[in-house]
């Protein structure tokens, strides 16, 4: 059985920064483990986790959009477009079998909070979405105390600071 993990992160690191080798180790793994990854299909730690996977043989699927100016990253086996950012996000959502949230600014956050209210509302079935970084960290707790003033689920986001670990909890939530 195929699983997809949709993986969202920053478009600038570089290669040989922090951030890009852990997406390029992240993408790697997981494709040695069988997954197939998806991303927004440009640079950054979209470019280093799609390489990563497409280094061990994994299928990269990339969800590319029509209004930015960017060209996709030469490690995708498949590439999805849309014609708005909107739709991008809704098709990232819909591939993923699973989430993994990398290092990012806003557009990580609105993908993080769009995977999180889908979650929360019960717009599809129950998929994991693992946030990887000190920064995920503060942000879920912060809102985490707003779900629970709210009556609202709070073990909707899992935190790691391990690719090892996110591998690990991908195959027993999928497998």
């Amino acid at each position: 059985m195929e699983r997809t993990v949709t993986i969202f992160g920053s478009s600038i690191p570089k290669q040989g920064e922090e951030q890009y080798e852990i997406a390029y180790q992240l993408g790697a793994k997981l494709a040695e483990e069988g997954f197939n990854i998806c991303t927004g299909g440009y640079g950054g730690i979209m470019e280093a986790a799609s390489k990563g996977a497409y280094d061990k043989g994994g299928l990269v699927y990339a969800v590319t959009v029509d209004n930015l100016n960017s060209l996709p990253n030469p490690y995708i086996t498949i590439e999805v477009r849309g014609k708005t950012l909107f739709e991008r996000i809704e098709k990232l959502i819909e591939m993923g079998d699973a989430y993994v949230v990398l290092q990012g600014g806003t557009g990580t956050f609105l993908e993080l909070a769009a995977v999180w209210e889908y979650a929360n509302k019960k717009l599809q079935h129950e998929k994991p979405i693992i946030c990887h970084s000190q920064m995920w960290k503060e942000i879920v707790r912060v809102i985490n105390e707003q779900m629970n003033y709210e009556g609202k689920r709070t073990d909707l986001v899992d935190i790691t600071e391990d690719v090892n670990q996110i591998v690990s909890k991908l195959k027993s939530k999928l497998f």
